[in-house]
């Protein structure tokens, strides 16, 4: 009982956390991020489904305990005990990751004590008992632990103290190719290991976790394929899909960590003098057909804005609003509706 209502305490005291919300990153402060997600989603959740108290229905606990709760007035998983607390993303197969892959999510520190949050990577193999862990703990640093070569970097802004650290979401983003793993933190490339022993097939998400120092993590997005190659080449296609420009919820506010594939846009048109786009937002099926045309309208819209404050000329652009007319995934399914969530750019003639 007296377990019990320290977590409930704990919730309590979550939800008295000041309003600001991840909207606060500085938008500017990303101009030189460089990371760009993966073309296909084979995960992603937000835990908008989930009702606060209960497990999430897209997860599995392989560790602890954990619960969904609200933090800083985003859904959250809350990991609340295990040394290591751990949790999976329910996935069709065992081996999921492709080469190359990107895993991103956001993480907050609400209190100086907690740990942090690891990413765990398994290979394909159970009997080589292979993990390598990525460790980015409570005060920015980056550790990896487990690999063939271990590495630790610390979080770049040195004027940030361990105290402006906290109660501020966080967003992390990591590409696997080739053997070499890149580590981001908010708008910085922190950790770089350029040769890995074995191949990861899985991911987990966890650490070490109390219900006074818990592991509190949302926004997850697992996609195959990274780094875009158009760069620097002459374009020949007929149009670049992107999930890597993402906005707030029901919003057309952009995400900071959408810089790496709107600089990858920018850098394709500078490129190709010649090439014009016209900009197409796309949503799932989630909402009315009127408002998501509305919605996908404004958020290319948005798109464009901020291409041509990176150097584009508008006369190189147009905008359409698709809404939810044309899928390319199903509509049943988050990985579905996440792939139906995106930013095409069509060549014009």
């Amino acid at each position: 009982m007296k377990k019990l209502l320290s977590i409930g305490t704990i919730f309590f005291c979550f939800s008295l956390l000041s309003a600001s919300s991840q909207e606060s990153q500085p938008f500017k402060s990303y101009q030189n991020y460089d990371f760009v997600p993966g073309d296909k989603i084979l995960f992603e959740d937000q835990f908008l489904t989930d009702q606060d108290g209960e497990f999430p229905s897209h997860w599995k606990l392989e560790n602890g305990q954990a619960v969904i709760n609200k933090i800083k007035e985003t859904s959250s998983l809350v990991i609340t005990d295990g040394n290591f607390g751990k949790v999976s993303p329910r996935m069709k197969t065992t081996a999921y990751l492709t080469d190359p892959f990107t895993v991103e999510c956001d993480y907050i520190i609400t209190d100086g004590n907690q740990y942090g949050i690891n990413v765990f990577f398994e290979s394909e193999d159970p009997a080589n008992d292979i993990e390598g862990i990525i460790t980015f703990s409570g005060s920015g640093s980056v550790s990896t632990s487990y690999f063939s070569n271990d590495f630790r970097a610390e979080y770049p802004d040195k004027s940030l103290s361990e105290s402006g650290y906290l109660n501020t979401w966080h967003h992390i983003a990591i590409i696997y190719k080739n053997k070499q793993i890149k580590c981001y933190l908010d708008q910085y490339r922190v950790l770089v290991m350029p040769d890995i022993s074995f191949e990861p097939r899985s991911v987990k998400f966890g650490g070490i976790a109390s219900a006074e120092a818990p592991v509190i993590f949302s926004n997850v997005k697992i996609a195959s394929g990274g780094g875009m190659n158009v760069i620097g080449k002459k374009f020949t296609e007929s149009r670049i899909i992107t999930h890597g420009i993402n906005f707030y919820i029901d919003k057309a506010t952009i995400k900071p960590e959408s810089m790496g594939t709107l600089n990858m846009i920018v850098q394709v048109m500078k490129d190709n003098a010649d090439l014009k786009f016209e900009v197409g937002g796309h949503t799932d099926k989630t909402g009315t057909s009127q408002h998501n045309a509305a919605l996908s309208q404004q958020r290319a819209e948005a798109v464009k804005a901020e291409l041509v404050k990176l150097g584009v000329s508008s006369e190189r652009l147009t905008t359409k609003g698709y809404g939810d007319t044309k899928p390319i995934s199903d509509n049943d399914t988050p990985e579905g509706k996440a792939n139906n969530r995106r930013v095409e750019f069509v060549k014009l003639n």
